[in-house]
């Protein structure tokens, strides 16, 4: 499949050198994360650490990106993470282990991860899209660099309430679950601003699929066969 693009997804942990403890920490959250995006088919390869505090992965569908970087930092906390995502394509065979592969989409990956790491970081600039799409790359950054300052310092209680939530589906099932009345449920939910990220990622969805059709093209015409 030479022309099919990939989503390559290249992480690592904001002020790892601040934490003594990081790399078993680190090692178990992945291990848990791998199960479960495997299981939910949001990535194609297991998560491979490739060096220190950064890790990497492939995306099963480049639509599923947008969900799949809002699950990966929900499951990896407290860890804060800089994630960089390359489009293009990768060289030779896909299979594991993802660190032995490379690639346009890989080179990519790490042009964006380090564009992370430019500037302050207080900028709130931690998730960065690089492709050959350089229309692509401008809405996408933008649209996360929004995101990222809006909704990059969530409280452990915001993400326990985003977490019943998306396990019940209903504000008052996430209530009952974690034994608070449905008002504190709801509040918690919009200060952690659930909703505006929903919809980001819906339409990250739809940004994506247009301008990367070909890549869908081509997954139906593998299904098919």
């Amino acid at each position: 499949m030479p022309d099919k693009l990939w989503g390559v997804i290249v992480s690592d942990v904001v002020g790892s050198s601040r934490n003594q403890d990081l790399r078993s920490v680190l090692g178990a959250k992945l291990r848990l994360v791998t199960v479960a995006h495997l299981d939910e088919k949001r990535i194609r390869l297991p998560y491979a650490v490739t060096a220190g505090d950064e890790f990497q992965t492939v995306a099963n569908d480049l639509r599923q990106i947008p969900g799949l970087l809002f699950d990966l930092r929900r499951r990896m906390r407290p860890l804060q993470l800089r994630i960089g995502i390359g489009i293009g394509r990768i060289s030779g065979q896909l299979r594991p282990p993802v660190n032995q592969l490379g690639g346009q989409a890989f080179e990519f990956a790490r042009t964006a991860i380090g564009e992370t790491k430019e500037g302050r970081l207080h900028s709130g600039r931690v998730t960065r899209f690089r492709s050959q799409n350089e229309e692509f790359d401008l809405v996408a950054n933008l649209i996360y660099n929004l995101h990222d300052a809006l909704v990059g310092n969530l409280s452990e209680k915001q993400w326990r309430t985003v977490d019943a939530y998306l396990a019940k589906g209903r504000v008052d099932l996430a209530a009952k679950a974690l034994r608070i009345n449905a008002s504190t449920a709801s509040r918690n939910l919009s200060r952690s601003h659930l909703w505006q990220t929903l919809e980001m990622m819906d339409s990250m969805k739809k940004i994506i699929g247009s301008h990367f059709h070909r890549m869908h093209d081509s997954v139906n015409q593998e299904r098919i066969a």
